[in-house]
């Protein structure tokens, strides 16, 4: 991974926006962070996405089942050329990521590997913030 060659004027990482974890159960799981002030912001049968309140950090909560992504971190952007701007640069750099893609809920994003081999998200949302199902 060689990314010497981002220059100054390149969109850089903005906020370490949320981390994903797995967990055996859903349910009970969302129920324990909900009680430690979290707030529900989506909710599916075998994921979940909670946000604090003030600072609008994210929790993912990723159960046995589902599969589109494991445990990662990301960083969130609030400008769609931004994101679309670092996927061509990392790969420019040769570093390896994922396809660039639109989520359900209005985000797009991509996935790659550190030099540690941990993985992490590169999510645009709309400044609004991240929508909401609930």
């Amino acid at each position: 991974m060689e990314l010497d060659s981002f220059e100054k004027n390149k969109p850089k990482v903005q906020r370490l926006g949320h981390v994903a974890i797995r967990v055996e159960d859903v349910k009970r799981a969302k129920s324990f962070y909900m009680k430690l002030g979290m707030r529900l912001i989506w909710d599916d049968s075998d994921w979940c996405y909670l946000e604090s309140e003030i600072t609008k950090d994210g929790l993912a909560l990723l159960g046995p089942s589902y599969k589109a992504a494991g445990p990662h971190f990301a960083f969130h952007f609030t400008d769609k050329k931004e994101i679309q701007q670092m996927h061509r640069n990392l790969k420019d750099a040769g570093v390896k990521v994922g396809a660039l893609h639109d989520h359900r809920d209005g985000t797009s994003s991509f996935y790659l590997k550190d030099p540690e081999g941990n993985w992490l998200e590169m999510l645009y949302h709309d400044p609004s913030g991240i929508p909401s199902n609930q």
